[in-house]
């Protein structure tokens, strides 16, 4: 026996040093054992014969190593002890195998996983060596060993019972090849007979699967599949689309399309998010309307939630006074009108204003430029009630955050703008 059984167990350790389990999602080594009933179908003495399987004792056990989560090799030893039924001639056989065998997750192959993670089914099939013996008493007609040479072919239902163990019922059938006796050891058998295949012999078993290795499920269990891939990758768009579908302004348009993703609220814009300015003055149309019909005519007052819009509309510098090229009288009156508005209905608030010019010519001649844009606009808030001492002028020059060699940029750079307090 170990003549045969030492070289098996040394081969599928040779096989399974290539494929190491480190870096793997999952535990590949299982231990498993098992024990049930025997029941040897042929060859058989006229006059001996077993009336129940529960007179045939079986026992193996082996140890089972996985490629991957659908195949992979076990190499086990099985065990019975076979007697005679009520009513036959008295026998007492041992019967010993050592095999070493394929085995197919079926359970894995045909997507268990779909709608179970606790079932599964092993195929299992290979060869191996086998010999018979006497058993009690010595009560067969030969000495020594019938040996010969056995191919085995069974299921393997799984339940499990948790990641380190499974439940397993087992039903297999061994047929041996050129196999000298009987099993009651009192006649030789007929090795013509099927063409030396002249032995067979059924387990039927139930024993348990250990599983060995330092993660959290075994290769039995481990579900990889392009279904399951698929079914992963249709969550993961599913996500994208509706991170995607956010509309952090609420202005109708989606994130990920909108170029303006901090529109304020209630403003018209184009589909891509931006604010819809026809006439290109750089004040958002929706504005402009709401500026000429409610606070653009400069005797009007702001409410108190009003007073709040407006404080971001002036400080994000959508409130803006413009001017033409190498001019300081401003082009529009509706953001002064706006900006008296405002201080006449917040009479502790002050305002900066500040002047630019575009990037065109002498940078010290646009510093005065800027200056007298700024003073001139302090100018129209003066005369239009608004006390000095709530007003700070600055001349800022320059703004060189404009493309100065773009005519359409530069109307924008030539321009007031307003901070509130």
């Amino acid at each position: 026996m170990k003549k045969i059984t030492l070289p098996l167990i040394a081969t599928l350790l040779g096989l399974t040093n290539m494929n190491a389990q480190e870096g793997l999602p999952y535990n590949k080594w299982s231990i498993e054992l098992n024990g049930g009933l025997s029941k040897p179908s042929q060859p058989m003495t006229p006059g001996y014969y077993s009336e129940t399987p529960s007179q045939f004792f079986h026992a193996d056990g082996g140890v089972r190593y996985m490629f991957n989560n659908k195949f992979g090799l076990k190499a086990d030893y099985g065990y019975d002890y076979m007697k005679n039924g009520d009513k036959s001639m008295y026998f007492r056989t041992k019967y010993s195998r050592v095999n070493l065998q394929g085995v197919a997750n079926l359970g894995r192959i045909m997507n268990f996983e779909e709608w179970t993670n606790t079932l599964g089914v092993l195929a299992h099939t290979g060869m191996g060596y086998s010999w018979m013996e006497a058993g009690k008493d010595n009560s067969m007609t030969f000495t020594g060993k019938d040996e010969m040479v056995n191919f085995i072919i069974g299921l393997t239902g799984q339940i499990r019972l948790g990641n380190r163990v499974a439940l397993n019922a087992d039903f297999s059938m061994i047929n041996n090849i050129s196999q000298t006796y009987t099993f009651d050891g009192n006649m030789m058998a007929d090795q013509e007979a099927d063409r030396s295949f002249n032995g067979t012999l059924y387990n039927a078993t139930l024993g348990l699967s250990f599983y060995l290795g330092g993660n959290d499920r075994h290769a039995d269990w481990y579900s990889n599949d392009a279904l399951t891939n698929r079914v992963e990758a249709l969550e993961n768009r599913v996500t994208d689309i509706e991170n995607k579908m956010i509309d952090s302004d609420n202005d109708g348009v989606a994130d990920y399309l909108d170029l303006e993703p901090n529109t304020p609220a209630g403003n018209m814009v184009d589909t891509k998010g931006r604010s819809i300015d026809l006439n290109k003055n750089g004040i958002p149309d929706s504005y402009e309307d709401y500026f000429d019909s409610k606070y653009g005519k400069g005797d009007d007052t702001f409410t108190p939630s009003d007073s709040n819009t407006a404080q971001d509309l002036i400080n994000q510098g959508y409130v803006a006074v413009y001017f033409d090229f190498d001019k300081s009288t401003p082009k529009n009156a509706e953001a002064t009108n706006f900006i008296v508005t405002y201080l006449r209905s917040n009479p502790n608030a002050t305002v900066n204003v500040n002047g630019f010019a575009d990037t065109v010519g002498n940078a010290s001649y646009n510093q005065r430029l800027s200056e007298k844009r700024a003073k001139n606009v302090t100018r129209i808030l003066e005369q239009a009630g608004i006390s000095s001492s709530r007003i700070k002028t600055t001349a800022n020059g320059e703004d060189s955050s404009f493309d100065g060699t773009s005519k359409a940029a530069s109307k924008f750079a030539r321009r007031v703008t307003f901070k509130v307090n």
